[in-house]
């Protein structure tokens, strides 16, 4: 966390700079030249629209001071927390002392954490991670149809794609382009027909794996929602846990760096509705346990932190014949954010 805040207040500092520089050229322009006067202007509001992004910080107010004075804020909090938690670990701390932070109280100090949608919230709210998704066709299965960036659709026959390191072989699956390795991403995607399974899988995984392995969620480097026909699950290190919920052909996938999660959500008429939140929970420390081992939980305790090790990259999975499905397209006041990721 200290890192983060860290590196938002050193490109707050860049940021400040470039204002800096554009307020001064602004300045330098002569009255009546109107036209050097509007170029001028135009670039002194690009500069401050590159400089709203979602982190944490003041977001409509250039307060350089106040953000300095929120990481020492940060900073002090932590080092107590860690303090204190040191001091219970050698058996010092008292019940009238300070407590350890606990898992909810932590995500609640993330600003990009959404561990605390707990069940349905506003789209919008997700729009501020928008994230653009494109299909990369050199890792796309010979059996997949793409069309444009946006679609992809499982077919019977075989298209004659060039040859490509990072294409599928024995999968019918394709990633998106880019990698994932910091912050927090939302993007969705349209389930038009079949079974299909969405998720992240690491960058470097091989794609020449066996079916068996190489399946999103059938390894320790990859995870997925999966609809087959019937209900939902979701699939990690080849564990499966199956969801109650109704099909929703609009899913969202969010991705958090800072917490370590996955989460899908079904979205319906502007709102977002938890299907599932993926993280390693933190593991007792003594006594016998309260309720029964959940087997898929206790594998995603083990490995499911490991995977944030890597880089990631969106990835889709047509399990059936004639599964289709489509990129959302993300509309509304999202626009802005994805011109800048």
């Amino acid at each position: 966390m200290l890192g983060r805040s860290q590196a938002d207040l050193q490109r707050q500092e860049e940021q400040r700079s470039r204002l800096s520089r554009a307020r001064h050229n602004l300045s330098q322009v002569p009255e009546a030249d109107s036209v050097s006067f509007l170029q001028e202007l135009l670039a002194l509001r690009l500069a401050l629209e590159e400089g709203c992004s979602p982190g944490p910080g003041p977001p409509r107010e250039l307060s350089f001071t106040k953000s300095s004075q929120a990481v020492r804020a940060v900073r002090e909090v932590l080092t107590a927390a860690c303090a204190s938690q040191w001091e219970q670990l050698r058996g010092l701390g008292t019940e009238d002392g300070p407590q350890k932070l606990s898992t909810e109280d932590a995500e609640s100090q993330d600003p990009d954490s959404t561990g605390q949608l707990e069940s349905e919230a506003p789209r919008d709210y997700f729009l501020k991670f928008a994230y653009i998704v494109d299909l990369d066709s050199d890792t796309a299965d010979k059996f997949l149809q793409l069309f444009g960036t946006k679609g992809v659709k499982r077919v019977l026959c075989p298209i004659n794609y060039p040859e490509s390191p990072t294409r599928f072989s024995h999968c019918e699956q394709v990633l998106g382009e880019g990698a994932l390795d910091r912050g927090t991403y939302y993007w969705e995607v349209e389930i038009i027909e079949g079974w299909v399974s969405v998720g992240v899988m690491a960058e470097d995984f091989s794609p020449q794996e066996p079916y068996d392995r190489g399946r999103l969620g059938r390894n320790a480097h990859s995870c997925c929602l999966q609809w087959n026909g019937r209900g939902f699950s979701v699939w990690f290190h080849g564990l499966e846990a199956p969801l109650p919920h109704a099909f929703s052909p609009t899913v969202g996938i969010c991705l958090e760096y800072a917490d370590r999660a996955l989460a899908f959500y079904a979205v319906r008429d502007g709102k977002v509705t938890l299907l599932r939140r993926l993280k390693a929970t933190r593991a007792r420390r003594s006594g016998p346990p309260t309720s029964p081992i959940d087997p898929f939980q206790s594998r995603l305790d083990s490995h499911f932190s490991g995977l944030f090790t890597s880089r990631l990259k969106p990835a889709f999975f047509l399990e059936s014949v004639d599964a289709h499905l489509q990129i959302g397209p993300l509309k509304k006041s999202c626009i802005s954010v994805l011109k800048r990721r």
